[in-house]
């Protein structure tokens, strides 16, 4: 094992990369290209360069355990647990850890999983918020509040974006709804085209975006749209977490090579990485590595390898550095033949080797930095509650904008999804069956024509509600990135997505009543046709409500649509037809059922009122058959169809409410 260098050398080490830092945060050269020359924009997206800092920031993650269990305690007599059976785990996800990100360069901060790196991030992106976050993040030694976030550009480890929309499309929606609404259009297209060149998809930005399931761009492609999202409000610090994930070695020396381009036009780049190849490393100008929290280098990447030999880790054979730091963040140590178990402890030694040595030098830095202002920055107050809540605040004018550009947006996407062939297949195949099985049915055969009447019902009442159920709980990723950025408020977004669903959701209906309703032979004439057609049309929209509800307030799609299950067995249960005498510890579900009304009025529809259906079916004052019961008890002198109307014009604004105020629990 070669002989460790003395502290004295690591000094030195240390101490060159500490007069670099110090002159670049004092005396930090302009850029050699400004981003007024990477872009034709307007004055109003010009953006001055941005140091942050971030000083002893820590996160500890609150869990509370209890003993025992619901199950246990019911067996074991105990109907509530002492203060004493609960405890509360505190768990440590980062430590103290302090660094400096300068414009014109690239951060890149490594790690094993599970290190702390995209806390990390959220935390310098402003994301994270509560009483676990500790220490203190600084922006050009102001904190980080309303004006430094909207020149933030944050990339999430998952490439969040609509898959039917075109990259050009993903980049104007973008543009028209994050840049200022004072610029013209034509102004935010040209941002979009601009960033599109800069970017080099020129070749793909009239292919769909795609995903798994969808065959679209690629993934270095759909990365790079990720990062044109953000690079379109011209950012001064643009934040990324593990963008080159589930890329190959060339793709993400390519995409760390055009956020290289990016930090020589004056940026601050700050990303994390899994497992970079030496190509890639190379191109880092400070590296941040992190080991279950903590800190154990902060400097140049070039001089990693120098500090970790003077503490007395270093490797046999060339090897990537990279990966030499990540075996070290992992507790992996294999210098000339020594192995992890000769040496143990191998993170807590790192980890107080930067604490003695190199720590105390990193923060020294910052604080010697902290009351310098760079050139150009404007005085800010801190941030808050209320600034982090802007965008809930904007003028009617604004908020009709946002809502039309989102209705656009929202149309373009979901056509797809509520046209696609599965679907379409689904409703015509079980119109043509319904139609087939009812074929001309005789209108003196009541039970059969109620069968038919109360299929449609059931039909109208399953599909919309399991379809919409889906709806928030897949755009949550979507909508709390966007929320979180700004772009719009909840409110124009939620009316934008219920305003968009209408002809979506009316259109398979139509087509299914025209074909079963006079397959069926039911009551031949326009009016009767036209009735029936806008019944089922609110009903499905109640029904849509009601999964829009649902999946908004659990949101996790496969509880949602469990519990979806559920409510709508209790809606056909107890709709009017299967029983007829429901007992009385039950009968008020029928009251909230969807089904009970719509198949009162598809009724009244048909065959009037009660009276008509029981000539019909040959009852008189005195008979007491079956039929008869079933007349008295459940369609003479129930709720009238202007009531039942009422109930599910009521139902239809109700849920939808519910759904808003579900939503609004969601934080940016």
């Amino acid at each position: 094992m070669p002989t460790p260098t003395t502290p004295t050398t690591t000094s030195s080490t240390l101490g060159d990369v500490e007069t670099q830092d110090t002159n670049s945060s004092n005396t930090h050269a302009p850029p050699k290209q400004s981003p007024h020359e990477s872009r034709d924009l307007p004055p109003l997206l010009s953006s001055y360069p941005i140091t942050l800092k971030f000083m002893d920031v820590g996160y500890r993650l609150k869990i509370e355990n209890k003993k025992g269990g619901i199950i246990k305690n019911f067996f074991t007599g105990l109907e509530s647990q002492p203060s004493d059976q609960r405890s509360t785990l505190e768990r440590i996800i980062l430590n103290g850890v302090t660094g400096i990100a300068y414009p014109g360069e690239i951060l890149a901060i490594l790690g094993p999983s599970g290190s702390g790196k995209s806390t990390l991030l959220n935390s310098l992106a402003g994301r994270l918020h509560g009483n676990g976050l500790t220490g203190t993040i600084l922006a050009n030694s102001s904190k980080l509040n309303r004006t430094i976030l909207r020149r933030t550009g944050f990339v999430t480890q998952d490439d969040i974006l609509y898959p039917h929309l075109t990259v050009r499309e993903t980049l104007v929606f973008c543009s028209m709804l994050r840049l200022p609404r004072t610029l013209s259009r034509e102004t935010k297209v040209a941002a979009a085209e601009s960033v599109i060149m800069e970017l080099g998809l020129s070749k793909c930005e009239n292919t769909i975006i795609g995903n798994s399931f969808i065959r679209g761009v690629s993934g270095g492609e759909r990365k790079r749209v990720s990062i044109a999202h953000e690079m379109l409000v011209d950012p001064a610090l643009l934040i990324l977490d593990e963008p080159t994930s589930g890329l190959d070695s060339t793709a993400a020396y390519r995409l760390v090579s055009t956020l290289g381009s990016l930090a020589r036009k004056g940026k601050t780049v700050v990303t994390s990485v899994h497992q970079p190849s030496s190509r890639v490393y190379q191109m880092f100008d400070k590296v941040l590595v992190l080991s279950e929290g903590n800190c154990m280098y902060y400097g140049k990447g070039t001089d990693a390898m120098r500090y970790f030999e003077s503490v007395g880790f270093a490797p046999s054979f060339p090897v990537n550095p990279a990966d030499f730091l990540l075996d070290l963040a992992n507790g992996v140590c294999h210098v000339d033949g020594v192995s992890e178990k000769d040496r143990p402890n191998i993170k807590q030694n790192l980890i107080q080797s930067y604490n003695r040595e190199l720590g105390p030098k990193v923060k020294s830095l910052c604080m010697d930095t902290t009351n310098v202002s760079t050139k150009g920055t404007n005085p800010v107050r801190s941030n808050s509650s209320k600034e982090r809540r802007y965008n809930d605040r904007v003028s009617i004018f604004d908020w009709f904008y946002q809502f039309s550009i989102l209705l656009q947006r929202s149309l373009k996407e979901r056509k797809y999804e509520s046209f696609n062939i599965l679907r379409v297949s689904q409703v015509v195949a079980a119109a043509l069956l319904a139609g087939l099985m009812w074929w001309h049915s005789d209108y003196m055969n009541i039970q059969d024509r109620l069968g038919l009447l109360f299929f449609i019902s059931i039909f109208w009442g399953v599909f919309p509600s399991f379809n919409s159920v889906f709806a928030f709980p897949q755009e949550r990723a979507i909508f709390v990135k966007e929320r979180a950025s700004g772009m719009y408020t909840l409110s124009s977004y939620f009316m934008a997505r219920i305003v968009g669903d209408l002809p979506m959701e009316l259109i398979l209906p139509t087509i299914f009543l025209i074909i079963t309703y006079w397959m069926g032979g039911l009551k031949p004439d326009l009016l009767s046709f036209l009735l029936t057609l806008l019944v089922v049309l609110l009903f499905v929209l109640v029904s849509q409500g009601l999964g829009l509800a649902l999946g908004a307030a659990i949101m996790d799609a496969k509880q949602a649509s469990t519990v979806a299950a559920v409510t709508m067995l209790a809606f056909v249960l107890t709709g009017g037809y299967y029983v007829h005498k429901v007992p009385s510890c039950v009968a008020w579900i029928k009251y909230i059922s969807t089904t009970f009304y719509s198949y009162r009025l598809l009724t009244r529809i048909q065959y009037g009122d009660g009276i008509r259906i029981a000539y019909l079916l040959g009852c008189n004052h005195e008979s007491s058959g079956a039929n008869c019961k079933f007349l008295d008890e459940d369609v003479v002198g129930q709720i009238g169809p202007m009531g039942s109307i009422g109930v599910l014009f009521f139902m239809f604004v109700f849920y939808r409410l519910l759904a808003y105020l579900a939503l609004r629990r969601i934080k940016n």
